[in-house]
């Protein structure tokens, strides 16, 4: 009796299993883990675009503002960079005539203590025909060479040792954008930008921009490609209206080719011509026409800072008459006016803000295109 008793005491003590029978307990940490459940992960939070933060901070007339690449004007500059927070100066031959790398240096250093943004320092050092700073013997004992004559000496390697050379000079005046390469295809000496040109077929010039983008880019200095969509044989728009009559085709298979080039190597801003394209838009010239930025935008991809040729050129003094042409040319699409005349054309632009003829988001999208330019150049820091 005693020991049937302790046996059915025995059987329930244990745990039940299968058919009745008792079975240890399970693994606690089998348990634990079958009822854990996946954990979705915690998304980065989105860090805020460094170019929108900065330009919220800034007022709509410093907006405006960020939006001119003056020429530097021979009078009190600094104190008109202190009163517009100006985007940029782009310097003449008479910048560096009768100077030197010293006075050059601390006047452009002024410019900069008296901005309240930094600013771009510019410049037309594209060798041969259109150079500045190396025109007087201060700065280079003698002009850097053009193009065509750098491949003659030795090719693409030479091509680049120059644009390193030219970076290096720049950069220690304290410019910090070179207006070129010039992307122009052009093989006719007739032609008004075969001097400033490479000289070569498309396919040649296109490996041409590569090489010099490639280099500014790892030297740091700032570049345009220019002049888009290209100037082909048109005459010079410096003096007048040139009408370029060839079809969108030629465009597409040589014109574009080096510009595709230059963008794809990371340059970061482009000027557009003054040449009224009529394959693109019949009426307007190309920097104030937004048919001819939709192709830049769309077809070729470009993201960068586009910006007119000087708006007091002929070609555009011509045809517009007054200081309408850089509203027009912020309607079109362009994040920066290269202007010689810019307290005239910033009060056009600014009142053309006020008055709603153009908006606010179109200002500030320019504007921290600028400053994303400025941000990758080092001279902005965040």
């Amino acid at each position: 009796m005693k020991k049937r008793l302790l046996s059915l005491l025995l059987a329930l003590s244990l745990p039940l299993g299968v058919a009745g029978c008792r079975q240890p307990p399970a693994d606690p940490a089998a348990d634990s883990s079958s009822a854990q459940t996946e954990v979705e992960p915690i998304p980065e939070p989105v860090q805020p675009d460094p170019a929108e933060v900065y330009v919220e901070s800034l007022t709509l007339e410093q907006q405006v503002a960020q939006m001119f690449f003056a020429r530097c004007p021979d009078v009190d500059a600094a104190g008109l960079a202190a009163q517009y927070d100006t985007g940029g100066y782009i310097l003449f031959g008479r910048d560096f005539e009768a100077q030197t790398p010293d006075s050059v240096r601390n006047t452009i250093a002024s410019y900069q203590q008296a901005a309240a943004t930094p600013m771009l320092i510019g410049v037309d050092e594209e060798g041969g025909t259109v150079v500045r700073a190396s025109a007087f013997p201060n700065f280079r004992a003698s002009r850097f060479p053009s193009p065509q004559a750098l491949f003659a000496q030795g090719g693409l390697e030479r091509i680049a040792s120059d644009a390193a050379e030219k970076d290096a000079l720049l950069l220690s005046l304290g410019i910090n954008v070179n207006l070129a390469p010039v992307c122009d295809v052009s093989t006719n000496p007739a032609d008004f930008i075969y001097a400033r040109a490479f000289g070569q077929d498309a396919a040649a010039t296109s490996e041409y921009v590569r090489t010099v983008v490639e280099q500014m880019d790892a030297d740091g200095m700032g570049m345009v490609l220019k002049h888009f969509p290209g100037y082909g044989s048109n005459a010079d728009t410096h003096t007048g209206i040139a009408q370029d009559n060839r079809p969108i085709e030629q465009f597409h298979s040589s014109d574009f080719l080096p510009f595709a080039a230059g963008i794809e190597s990371g340059a970061q801003a482009v000027l557009v011509c003054h040449n009224i394209v009529s394959c693109m838009d019949d009426t307007l010239p190309a920097s104030l026409s937004p048919a001819v930025h939709e192709i830049l935008r769309d077809e070729l991809g470009f993201d960068g800072v586009v910006m007119t040729d000087d708006l007091v050129m002929e070609a555009i003094t011509d045809y517009t008459g007054d200081a309408n042409a850089a509203v027009l040319a912020v309607q079109a699409g362009n994040d920066m006016l290269i202007s010689s005349d810019f307290v005239t054309q910033y009060n056009a632009v600014l009142s053309a803000v006020q008055s709603g003829a153009i908006s606010a988001d179109t200002i500030r999208i320019a504007a921290e295109r600028v400053i994303r330019w400025k941000i990758e150049l080092g001279l902005i820091t965040t």
